[in-house]
């Protein structure tokens, strides 16, 4: 199953953007008339047939549809981007096959890269989205300073994965099943002590992602697969 991404639908009718025409037409090779799947990333998965071939936009009618819901809870990963770009585009698409609602690149103190470049990120979650035959896009947020992010409201279970040993509990341990989560990722130099200080005044708990001490984006992947798990079980 081949699934295409479009912006919406029209009554029965949709028309694919040029990127994914031109994948219609010269990876796929589909004529009119060929079958077709898409989704809107938006809860909805399309079954249709094209009616027309261009690769400035083909147009497909559509014949039937099933909405996915939600999940009832809600995993925010808020994370460094790491210096070498395709390791936070490893996590980007990782996070997106296993599930994942809302993304924040988070600049720290000892961030070692300040610049993303946000279409090419969100092109990666399309791609892990269609991929991974999944019906809802998560969201890719504007880039935020530490200081700030973490002053923002947000209701529900907010941590921060911390490398030191101390108080900090494993987050399986103490992560309430079905609840909303905010997970914040440090770069590769760890939070700060000082960001960690300005963490837990605003309400965050430090956890421990495991007794490896992880990359940035494989500690990314293990709480966002922690938090997939634990909900998934005894459903």
């Amino acid at each position: 199953m081949q699934l295409f991404y479009i912006s919406g639908v029209e009554g029965n009718l949709c028309v694919l953007s040029e990127e994914e025409s031109w994948h219609c037409m010269k990876v796929m090779r589909l004529g009119v008339g060929d079958e077709i799947d898409l989704t809107d990333g938006v809860g909805n998965l399309y079954h249709g047939h094209l009616t027309t071939i261009h690769q400035k936009g083909c147009r497909a009618e559509i014949s039937a549809v099933k909405t996915i819901p939600k999940n009832p809870w809600r995993l925010h990963i808020a994370i460094a981007p790491t210096k070498n770009i395709d390791r936070f585009e490893w996590f980007l698409e990782k996070a997106t096959e296993i599930g994942i609602d809302e993304i924040t690149p988070l600049f720290c103190e000892h961030s070692e890269r300040e610049i993303v470049k946000l279409p090419r990120l969100e092109k990666v979650i399309v791609s892990a989205m269609k991929q991974s035959l999944k019906a809802w896009l998560p969201k890719l947020n504007e880039p935020a300073k530490y200081k700030e992010f973490i002053r923002r409201d947000f209701n529900g279970q907010k941590f921060i994965g911390y490398c030191e040993t101390g108080d900090e509990s494993a987050l399986h341990t103490i992560y309430l099943k079905g609840s909303e989560v905010l997970v914040l990722i440090g770069p590769e130099g760890d939070f700060s002590k000082n960001e960690v200080d300005l963490s837990v005044m605003s309400g965050f708990s430090p956890v421990s992602l495991g007794s490896s001490r992880l990359r940035t984006e494989t500690a990314g992947i293990v709480a966002c697969h922690t938090i997939g798990l634990l909900n998934q079980m005894n459903r």
